[in-house]
């Protein structure tokens, strides 16, 4: 990885305001992205989604995280053979109901035969409202079924939650329909990876 060393010192940086920040900015983001060819890769250290579809395979299914369905261009949405299910929430809300909690008890069931899966909990909202709100708010959703599960026995430990709001659709038509397939909580599978 490719280190940037400005020539100046940061305080000479400061005075030239916005346009050194925009610059510095962009130098980081290309050291960031760029690797050496010469660089040894450990063995074990990626391992290939089981499916990059995102589809269900036979006997498995992988739930692309949202990232990964953004970084895709494709929908983050969570495979009918998954062990996990998806969750739903009304209209601006984060109350749980009938269905959800019955999904809920069934994937805590799967984490106590699994103990160790670990899972990141996603929060999603429909397209209506800004950005901000919805950040909030899928934030509130992720915490609440997080908070479920734990209440079932689930270690908190074992789980981690994010909002994407409205940036990782799982449907991208403008119909209600629609909306309400994208308020809800994801569960994703992730496995740690060693940092040296």
């Amino acid at each position: 990885m490719h280190r940037f060393t400005p020539s100046k010192p940061i305080s000479a940086l400061r005075s030239n305001g916005a346009a050194t920040l925009t610059v510095l900015a962009g130098l980081l983001m290309l050291g960031y992205g760029c690797s050496s060819s010469k660089q040894p890769v450990a063995a074990g250290l990626f391992s290939p989604p089981l499916s990059l579809s995102g589809t269900a395979t036979a006997g498995t299914a992988r739930s692309l995280s949202s990232m990964e369905a953004i970084s895709r261009g494709v929908a983050a949405v969570t495979p009918p053979g998954a062990a996990l299910k998806d969750v739903y929430y009304q209209f601006d809300s984060v109350d749980l109901e009938g269905e959800a909690i019955e999904v809920l008890k069934k994937n805590a069931e799967w984490l106590k035969a699994n103990p160790k899966a670990r899972i990141e909990v996603e929060g999603h909202c429909d397209d209506v409202g800004s950005a901000e709100y919805n950040l909030a708010l899928g934030a509130k959703r992720a915490q609440t079924a997080k908070d479920f599960l734990v209440n079932q026995g689930i270690a908190t430990e074992r789980l981690v939650t994010i909002s994407y709001g409205k940036e990782a659709p799982a449907c991208f038509e403008l119909s209600e329909d629609c909306r309400v397939r994208n308020r809800r909580a994801r569960f994703v599978m992730f496995t740690e990876l060693p940092t040296s």
